[in-house]
């Protein structure tokens, strides 16, 4: 069953004996499969979906070791371009916030999930609600197409700017002050001084994007 197609590539529910031809896990997986790019040379289209399976998964085990929960992963597929992985059967908070509102304690575990990519030298790429899930009592991040491994403060606090503004665009009635709990839950992750820092650079991330729309 298809769960979403998206531009890079398209999500599929199946169990898990459908998968693997044995029925002693009776759980669903996800498959995540690469879309093939008819306007790029086949070689050259193999190459790039190969790259960034075989990326993507490296950084879902490093986030995992780093202790953030994500899912787990069965079967890395090149010749499918394609990763077989845990289904987390919970809630998005994109839901979870607009049926309950301000939950200061997830705000504060989103922060702390962050920081702890950060600190472990991950940058997520799209830290939306929708790609955080409640899942018994456990915050998951899933989708990390778009992640890379860095360091660079840069690269951090557009991180983090891009979440504020997903925050705003979908939970703007408490995006304020979910933010003041997120960035609460980073400083016990990254310290003080370093969540000053990426704060230093998001206001700077800012003003050039204040400048190229008055352009």
């Amino acid at each position: 069953m298809i769960l979403k197609k998206g531009a890079e590539a398209d999500l599929y529910l199946e169990d898990f004996k459908n998968v693997f031809g044995f029925d002693f896990y009776k759980e669903r997986v996800v498959i995540k499969k690469r879309v093939k790019k008819n306007y790029r040379i086949n070689e050259l289209d193999d190459m790039i979906r190969g790259y960034r399976t075989v990326k993507e998964a490296k950084i879902i085990n490093k986030a995992k070791i780093n202790g953030v929960y994500s899912p787990t992963l069965y079967l890395v597929d090149l010749n499918e371009k394609s990763i077989v992985m845990e289904y987390i059967d919970g809630i998005r908070l994109k839901e979870h916030f607009s049926s309950n509102g301000l939950d200061r304690d997830i705000g504060r575990q989103i922060g702390e999930s962050v920081g702890a990519l950060h600190k472990g030298g991950i940058v997520h790429g799209d830290l939306t609600t929708s790609n955080m899930i409640l899942y018994n009592g456990k915050l998951y991040f899933i989708d990390f197409g778009l992640s890379e491994e860095s360091e660079e403060i840069e690269k951090q606090g557009i991180d983090i700017h891009l979440l504020r503004q997903a925050l705003e665009s979908t939970h703007f009635d408490i995006s304020d002050e979910l933010f003041k709990v997120i960035l609460e839950g980073y400083s016990n992750l990254v310290g003080q001084e370093k969540k000053e820092e990426v704060l230093q650079r998001i206001e700077q991330i800012e003003k050039r994007g204040r400048y190229r729309k008055r352009d």
